[in-house]
């Protein structure tokens, strides 16, 4: 198991019981979670940059249970590469509850495409932020190949990209062939403000029904701690331009977070905090993963 534990070992979540304030709609999505491990069942890749402690399914379904969250999008996290089998093993487990986004090698074939769709996949993950030379720009030519790869099937392309670092996103990105979902807000740091032409495009494109955002990671893109103050522009921001394309997760189980580990409870409220209006609460947390992630419509009484 020495490659299990070759990277840095990362903060595990807080583990306090405790629920939030807030009480979420009937069939609420976190649609930004990550499964990782048993790492004797699932190891994780050799190449990755940091070792998450085991945040296992059944970890997983205690939280949702404690915030009162009826289901959830799994994300392939960095740590497995295009090994996907955790969070296959978990949709298979709970083909209902959850949907998921799988990385990919080019090399897939249509049929195994076809079986991840069957098994609840719905986007495909791809990260820019961590590639070696940004000084070509976005890899468009590639991220176009793998739309046209996935457009068939209905799913979209989910990027982990810095906004700020691309001024010209939306005239990049005007004509791509599937829906685009940007994590985290974008990953524009607050320090770089509403104003930054990135973050600009990102809005240009919400406002275009181009792009979907995730209500995301908000300790990952400011200086503070809770309440993260900063972002509470940037969360302004992206309901005024297109309240439709917006989701929200919880980021569980927060791995690489390098200062005060938010607490579950914290964020749900966080989020009622910022959004404040029940009708809206529906729509960002139920209606709109419905329609991006291709879960049944649950009639809600909230």
């Amino acid at each position: 198991m020495n490659s299990t534990y070759s990277a840095p070992l990362c903060q595990a979540p807080d583990p306090e019981i405790r629920s939030p304030k807030i009480a979420f709609t009937t069939g609420a999505v976190d649609c930004h979670a990550h499964i990782c491990g048993p790492a004797v069942e699932f190891p994780y890749a050799k190449e990755r940059i940091y070792t998450p402690p085991d945040a296992t399914l059944v970890q997983y379904q205690s939280l949702l249970a404690m915030l009162g969250i009826d289901r959830a999008v799994l994300v392939q996290p960095s740590v497995y590469g295009t090994d996907n089998r955790a969070m296959l093993a978990a949709l298979a487990s709970y083909p209902n509850q959850f949907r998921g986004v799988a990385v990919i090698d080019p090399s897939i074939t249509d049929t195994e495409l076809e079986s991840m769709h069957q098994a609840g996949v719905r986007g495909i993950r791809c990260n820019v932020v961590d590639v070696s030379d940004k000084s070509a720009g976005l890899p468009i030519a590639q991220l176009t190949a793998i739309a046209k790869r996935i457009q068939p099937l209905g799913w979209h392309l989910e990027l982990l990209a810095h906004v700020n670092e691309y001024p010209n996103l939306a005239s990049t990105f005007a004509d791509f062939p599937v829906d685009l979902v940007f994590g985290h807000f974008g990953y524009c740091h607050a320090k770089h403000g509403i104003n930054d032409k990135g973050f600009e495009g990102l809005l240009e494109l919400l406002r275009n029904n181009k792009a979907w955002v995730k209500m995301t990671g908000a300790y990952r893109i400011c200086d503070g701690d809770f309440p993260y103050e900063d972002m509470r522009a940037f969360n302004y921001e992206v309901i005024h331009a297109n309240s439709q394309r917006l989701i929200w997760g919880s980021d569980w189980p927060h791995v690489m977070v390098k200062k005060q580990m938010p607490h579950d409870a914290d964020l749900c409220d966080l989020f009622g905090s910022w959004i404040t209006d029940t009708s809206l609460r529906k729509t960002i947390l139920s209606d709109n993963p419905c329609m991006l992630y291709d879960f049944p419509a649950i009639t809600t009484n909230q």
